[in-house]
């Protein structure tokens, strides 16, 4: 049975009142903005996963859980019941798996971002469920507080990945497999999208690969944070893309980093 992190005794979440979790600045911020709490979905066929993310989420006053499936089967219509904007999806799942359902999820008009909580490090399943859309991965055993951190992001429309998970994915895709022979249809499409950028949007491309947050590509090409973010919502639209993850993996795609 997978842990959730943050969760001690019987079923009671660890809380830290000055922490991220029940920030009261984070609440009289969304407050003051006029926007309302985060809306989420918990597909995990644990139920004491799904039990133990409930707890740490329902502490939070800018975040809501407005549902809960066991299957990815069950997705499809606990997301027209609950209208989330973000689904934390398990992977292993005995029916329909998560990569199944975020692939459907995400073909779907106007879909809710995916946050994949999994209990194992990046590989091929990682990869596609990134290039279907998923928004980021998590470790299951994430400390609450970064949970939270991490579906307020995805709900902003930035990607999120766990520290090790990153590290991971790009060893894995950079060096886990010898260069193909021959004709590389996945490179040369990679190749052809990036070509048509321009030097500075490929240098944020290129960035985005190498796991740049906007602070550190800000710093590192000399522009402001707010620049960055245009140039990553410019790259989004440009390359047809649903978030910067798949704007890494395509720039791993075409062998640049």
């Amino acid at each position: 049975m997978a842990a959730v992190a943050g969760v001690t005794g019987p079923g009671r979440p660890a809380m830290n009142p000055s922490g991220p979790i029940g920030s009261d600045a984070a609440a009289a911020g969304a407050e003051a903005s006029g926007a309302g709490p985060v809306r989420v979905l918990i597909v995990d066929d644990d139920p004491l996963v799904r039990a133990g993310l409930s707890m740490i989420l329902g502490g939070v006053p800018d975040v809501r859980v407005v549902g809960e499936a066991a299957d990815g089967g069950e997705v499809p219509a606990a997301v027209a019941a609950g209208r989330p904007d973000v689904v934390l999806m398990d992977i292993r799942m005995p029916r329909l798996d998560g990569l199944a359902a975020t692939e459907a999820l995400r073909a779907l008009p106007d879909p809710p971002e995916v946050l994949v909580l999994t209990t194992f490090h990046a590989d091929e399943q990682v990869l596609r469920a990134l290039r279907a859309g998923a928004a980021g991965f998590l470790l299951k055993d994430t400390p609450p507080g970064e949970i939270v951190q991490a579906v307020r992001r995805v709900a902003a429309g930035e990607a999120t990945l766990s520290p090790a998970i990153t590290r991971a994915l790009i060893a894995h895709v950079t060096g886990a497999a010898p260069a193909p022979v021959g004709a590389d249809p996945r490179r040369e499409r990679a190749l052809r999208l990036l070509a048509a950028l321009s030097e500075r949007e490929r240098e944020v491309a290129v960035a985005l690969g190498r796991g740049r947050t906007n602070a550190e590509i800000a710093g590192e090409l000399y522009m402001s944070v707010a620049t960055v973010k245009a140039y990553v919502s410019r790259l989004l639209t440009r390359l047809e893309l649903n978030n910067r993850v798949q704007v890494a993996l395509l720039v791993h795609d075409a062998g640049l980093v």
